[in-house]
């Protein structure tokens, strides 16, 4: 529009082209906005395209003519020819070269068509018709990548819900059972056992509700879960835990690890043979790597086709979904040892 008016203004031209000129956006932005806001989404999304292209069409027709309609009252084009004549004796040649006015009136070969400026109208009002569809398939596809975050948002939430409810219940009762024998015997052992479970409950039920959780949190709740599996297993279990002592207390989402911990007590440790369980968590500049790795029991081989804790499956799609294209997960077995490598890229 500001074009159109300055070059008004330079040519003194009468108000009937500005008026003629602004007429047409009109048209243009009604054919715009009706393809963006109401036929696109209403009709094409809708899987009904061809009454769209109908609709398309026959807006496009309707604009036509009544702009034809507007041009026709009055003799003069969207560039009129007396103002073409006025521009160009304007301009005058250098000294010493001859310069001969053209009558732009009878030079047939260089007028536009008669019915050029309906052509230019009706293209523009194709492009116009073309751009409000596809800046409405923009907008749908940001709508559907919304929609796909929040869903994928709503997931790992489910996600930890089920996870938080598929420790072990039988770890609860036998931790209790555990307590109740250890309360018998040392006193002072069990109120400090009481204690853990106390907090271990604590954070499972409030304290994860909150989002990410601070390294240290993690830490301190796996260390408790582990001290209160260490209750109810024998002698012959050999556990090795090394925790950092010095890191960057940096925020993750919560019960990360756990689920590795949880199927390596659940499916490798044994009450009638040697067995271990070793635990390493490593903090890196702009990385974390977690092990765990634990012995083959005797009926529990070949755990990756076991439905272990939450199911490793769930924990893949877990972190897929926390850290895309950001992680390393490898999951490994021998004859005698089950081994989880988790690396995380948290820079």
């Amino acid at each position: 529009m500001l074009p159109t008016y300055l070059f008004y203004a330079d040519s003194g031209n009468d108000k009937s082209f500005l008026y003629r000129t602004y007429f047409q956006i009109f048209l243009y932005a009604v054919i715009f906005y009706a393809n963006y806001l109401w036929l696109t989404p209403l009709l094409f999304f809708r899987n009904r395209k061809i009454l769209y292209f109908i609709t398309a069409l026959a807006l496009i027709a309707a604009a036509t003519f009544v702009n034809d309609k507007v041009f026709a009252r009055s003799n003069k084009g969207p560039m009129p020819n007396r103002m073409e004549n006025e521009m160009h004796t304007r301009i005058q040649p250098p000294p010493g070269i001859p310069f001969a006015p053209r009558d732009f009136q009878t030079d047939e070969r260089k007028r536009p068509a008669k019915n050029w400026p309906m052509y230019n109208f009706i293209l523009t009002t194709l492009f116009l018709s073309g751009f409000g569809m596809g800046l409405s398939f923009s907008d749908k596809l940001r709508k559907h990548e919304k929609e796909r975050k929040e869903a994928e948002k709503e997931m790992l939430n489910t996600e930890l819900a089920f996870l938080k409810n598929q420790i072990n219940p039988h770890f609860f009762f036998n931790t209790l059972n555990n307590i109740y024998s250890l309360v018998q015997t040392d006193v002072a052992d069990g109120q400090k056992a009481i204690l853990q479970l106390s907090k271990l409950m604590r954070y499972l039920l409030y304290e994860t509700e909150k989002g990410d959780k601070l390294l240290s949190e993690e830490i301190e709740f796996m260390h408790t879960y582990i001290e209160l599996m260490k209750l109810r297993i024998s002698e012959k279990v050999s556990i090795a835990i090394t925790f950092p002592e010095n890191y960057t207390n940096i925020s993750i989402p919560p019960l990360l690890f756990l689920p590795f911990i949880e199927n390596a007590f659940k499916h490798g440790i044994s009450y009638r043979s040697t067995s271990f369980i070793n635990v390493i968590l490593s903090v890196l500049p702009g990385s974390i790597i977690f092990e765990c790795s634990n012995s083959l029991v005797a009926g529990n081989d070949n755990l990756l086709r076991q439905d272990s804790g939450i199911g490793l499956e769930n924990v893949k799609k877990r972190l897929a979904l926390l850290f895309p294209g950001r992680h390393e997960l490898k999951i490994t077995e021998n004859e005698t040892t089950f081994l989880v490598f988790l690396q995380i890229n948290i820079s």
